[in-house]
């Protein structure tokens, strides 16, 4: 699974994810010819890109190639079951990737258009927000 392998403070603030802040960078596609975009905004956790990577890889039998756009590098913390109030913050859990609507995600080429949109559908099936298929504009 994806995680950084070092980080300048262990644990972050949970920031606030209020109003529908639409995303600055990353929103074309770049590098392959069709891509998963978000249009909401979510934390995706290592796990849930690892199984949509997995779902799309196994979709087009190991062909084609697949690039991965985000990656989990904000910590969450958690503590454990009936710990008593206070008693500071609980430890590194697992990490997430901020999503905000706008975000591609994940981008394949090389392969047919109707198996990688079969693909990236089984992939946005794993993944806790909504997403579109799109693809690359010729111009």
């Amino acid at each position: 699974m994806l995680m950084p392998k070092k980080v300048k403070h262990r644990k972050s603030h949970k920031g606030r994810g209020r109003g529908k802040r639409l995303a600055t960078r990353m929103t074309t596609v770049a590098f392959g010819d069709f891509a998963i975009k978000a249009t909401t905004e979510a934390w995706v956790t290592s796990r849930q890109i690892e199984a949509a990577r997995r779902a799309m890889t196994r979709a087009i039998k190991r062909g084609g190639k697949v690039w991965i756009r985000i990656f989990p590098d904000k910590p969450v913390t958690s503590k454990g079951s009936e710990m008593p109030m206070g008693k500071g913050k609980g430890a590194v859990d697992h990490y997430v990737a901020v999503i905000r609507p706008g975000t591609v995600m994940f981008e394949m080429g090389g392969i047919s258009e109707e198996l990688a949109r079969h693909a990236l559908t089984l992939a946005a099936s794993k993944l806790p927000l909504k997403t579109k298929i799109i693809s690359r504009e010729i111009a």
